[in-house]
């Protein structure tokens, strides 16, 4: 009697390992023509939205560029954070670098960087998050010559969101620091 249970799952776990692996194999499909028969492999996979987000998102920044404008001619206008942070990353370091180029170049502008946040969480915490996301943005300007007197701080916090969504995609394109020229 044990040994009957013991098949009988074997049984059971074999079916399940074949039904599996079948889903996961490509179909092969032929087509006929005129002069030739031709075999071409085509995968069984739809289109997965989390491979859609994987290519606009680097862990929770939003790292496309849809949303992005221009403070000057290929100078992008913002950075992006991660949830609940303040840290720039990468690509918003480099981002800044050219920002503080142009402004080194143009001491006549001065600017205002605004600071955003996701519509998550209090209206309280958010606008203080986004006036910390202005001040990173700002000190690393500063930090590559840009004169503090230039540059004013403004938090918008979950206010005006770029993306209305309710969703990751759209939260990471909402936590952001935008620099806006003032004259």
């Amino acid at each position: 009697m044990n040994l009957g249970k013991i098949f009988k799952n074997a049984f059971l776990v074999i079916i399940f390992g074949l039904i599996v692996t079948a889903c996961a194999t490509k179909k092969s499909v032929t087509t006929k023509t005129d002069t030739s028969t031709t075999t071409k492999a085509t995968e069984t996979k739809k289109a997965d939205p989390i491979e859609k987000l994987d290519a606009l998102m680097q862990g929770d920044v939003y790292i496309g560029s849809d949303t992005v404008g221009e403070l000057a001619s290929g100078v992008p206008d913002r950075v992006f954070f991660a949830t609940n942070e303040t840290i720039l990353t990468t690509a918003s370091r480099e981002t800044l670098r050219k920002q503080a180029a142009w402004l080194r170049q143009n001491s006549d502008v001065t600017v205002v960087v605004e600071g955003h946040a996701d519509e998550r969480g209090t209206r309280e915490y958010n606008l203080a998050l986004g006036e910390r996301r202005a001040n990173a943005a700002k000190d690393y300007l500063m930090t590559y010559g840009v004169s503090s007197d230039r540059i004013k701080v403004l938090s918008y916090g979950k206010e005006r969101p770029v993306d209305s969504g309710s969703n990751p995609l759209s939260w990471s394109k909402n936590r952001r620091s935008v620099t806006v020229k003032a004259n």
